[in-house]
């Protein structure tokens, strides 16, 4: 039996910042991806925002990890030449009725540690954008957009400098402790194999739960239910009005931050993403969400043409909470959680997890 020091299940943000982190010289390290390329679930499907921390609740996960991964982040970029831009954000109050609420966020914000907010009244929030409309705004100039694919490149390349080894279309369907580590059963290429493994991180994201209910000794109480929410993106032809990232203010009783309008590296604007709750992985944009995203859109952009406004793509987001519950925070099950050596899982890795994912990573390098 292949036996070998770490195992990272998942070749997303998460499982390659893991493998860049945990990989040595001295240390075999093999990471498995059920795919046939890296990144390709939540990790390549979002806003790819580099978020600044403004909305989570203070002492959490979400806001500790954010912040910490956010410098982290940049940091990398500068260091890896991977393509980012600290274009910063306005998170918009389009009415009189939504000032309390950009105040509470504000206040929010300040207690997790972000302090370089802006306070911007509506002339001002018109000399930054004279698109958007709004009675007053927070400018956030350290939130950024990133390229996703070119940072998960340079993830993998970190990897592999150190000896990692990345392994496609192999999925892991067992992992059981035995005395002398984990024993670790799957397909590769359709054929069965079976290896040992002396730490694993399971970075397995929408199947990090599925993973786990097959994993001997875990006690299933201990696994919390995945929530498949998907979010729908619409991209919009021509020139953007734009030069920085906008925002609404978040909708009531939903899971995620309003629809909002985000840029590419190449300056291509979208919108989005909205938060439907579904059984099944899809992602196929509905076209029929084209007047509801228009609507939403037009609150803050009057001037939307609307026929611009096309079908871009969708992402899924492996949510802990459901519909209408509280959102749930991160979860970082060491074996100070659940008693079984060497094995860390994580769930809910979701907005802001490629924001945090440098920080996460060095949490499980950690606990191990």
């Amino acid at each position: 039996m292949d036996s070998i020091d770490t195992l990272i299940i998942g070749a997303g943000a998460l499982g390659l910042a893991c493998a860049a982190r945990l990989a040595a010289p001295e240390r075999s390290t093999l990471i498995l991806e059920q795919e046939a390329l890296i990144g390709s679930h939540t990790s390549s499907r979002n806003s790819e925002v580099i978020h600044a921390g403004l909305y989570y609740p203070p002492g959490s996960l979400k806001a500790e990890l954010c912040l910490e991964g956010r410098e982290r982040l940049y940091a990398w970029c500068t260091r890896w030449q991977v393509p980012h831009r600290r274009i910063g954000k306005l998170l918009v109050a389009v009415d009189e009725a939504e000032r309390n609420q950009l105040a509470v966020l504000a206040g929010n914000a300040q207690t997790c540690g972000v302090h370089a907010l802006q306070a911007l009244d509506g002339a001002a929030l018109k000399r930054l954008e004279p698109a958007v409309r709004g009675v007053a705004a927070l400018f956030s100039p350290d939130t950024g957009i990133i390229d996703s694919h070119a940072f998960l490149q340079s993830l993998l390349a970190c990897a592999e400098s150190q000896g990692a080894q990345l392994v496609l279309h192999t999925r892991v369907n067992s992992l059981a402790r035995e005395r002398d580590g984990w024993r670790v059963d799957g397909t590769s290429g359709g054929e069965p194999f079976t290896l040992k493994a002396q730490r694993v991180v399971n970075a397995a994201g929408l199947f990090a739960q599925t993973l786990a209910e097959r994993t001997q000794g875990l006690e299933p109480r201990g696994i919390p239910s995945l929530h498949l929410c998907q979010g729908n993106y619409f991209t919009y032809s021509g020139r953007s009005p734009f030069s920085h990232l906008i925002y609404p203010m978040p909708e009531a009783n939903t899971s995620g931050l309003g629809i909002h309008a985000t840029l590419d590296m190449a300056g291509q604007l979208r919108f989005g993403p909205d938060t439907r709750y579904i059984d099944r992985l899809d992602y196929q944009v509905d076209e029929r969400l084209h007047e509801r995203f228009a609507q939403a859109v037009a609150r803050y952009y009057p001037a939307l043409d609307s026929t611009r406004l096309v079908p871009g793509y969708a992402g899924v987001r492996p949510k802990l909470s459901g519909p209408g519950q509280i959102a749930e925070d991160f979860v970082l099950q060491t074996t100070a959680d659940h008693g079984l050596p060497g094995l860390v899982n994580l769930f809910g890795i979701e907005s802001p997890g490629l924001t945090a994912s440098l920080a996460i990573a060095e949490r499980v390098a950690r606990s191990l």
